[in-house]
């Protein structure tokens, strides 16, 4: 009885702030919702085993994060594409283009991408990453990022060329 009323008191303690953190790392109530509700079974079944009670909300933070992560991992399985591969696929964007483009429009471009894209390619083109090092930041093996990279600027040029599309667009397979 006693656990039931202290597990009442932690969800009320702290469903509020676990909830805004998994509404900004998914963008979508329902998943949040899954998110908060996920980490409380856990911390149901595994809550126990935490021997410093001042740690509890690193705890449900941290779990709520892992969780994040591991779905997404789930949700954006694709096949392993090396880069040098899919050279062809990538288009071909004149510097006539690029000049039309101003950083506010690639930085709003880059924003609508979906996440599994943006870190990569913000990593790679902002921060002047390497692949081993942006694998390594985000836990992620080589080929992923390098399929992310490739898939994430193939969008990003799609997001960017549907504004600015003029004749001097060109893309390797037209």
């Amino acid at each position: 009885m006693a656990e039931a009323v202290e597990f009442e008191r932690l969800v009320a303690c702290y469903y509020e702030p676990l909830y805004q953190f998994a509404f900004s790392l998914a963008r979508d109530e329902a998943d949040a919702c899954d998110l908060t509700q996920q980490t409380f079974c856990i911390w149901a079944v595994k809550g126990h085993q935490l021997r410093d009670a001042s740690k509890v909300k690193t705890w449900l933070f941290t779990t709520l994060h892992r969780e994040f992560l591991g779905v997404r991992r789930k949700q954006t399985r694709f096949p392993h594409i090396e880069l040098e591969h899919a050279t062809a696929e990538l288009p071909v964007v004149p510097p006539v283009t690029a000049n039309r483009l101003d950083a506010g429009q690639v930085l709003e471009a880059l924003a609508s991408l979906d996440e599994i894209y943006q870190a990569p390619v913000a990593l790679f083109y902002l921060q002047d990453c390497s692949y081993n090092e942006i694998a390594d930041i985000l836990d992620l093996p080589l080929g992923t990022v390098k399929s992310r990279l490739t898939r994430g600027l193939g969008r990003l040029h799609n997001l960017l060329t549907e504004n600015t599309a003029g004749p001097e667009l060109q893309h390797p397979k037209s």
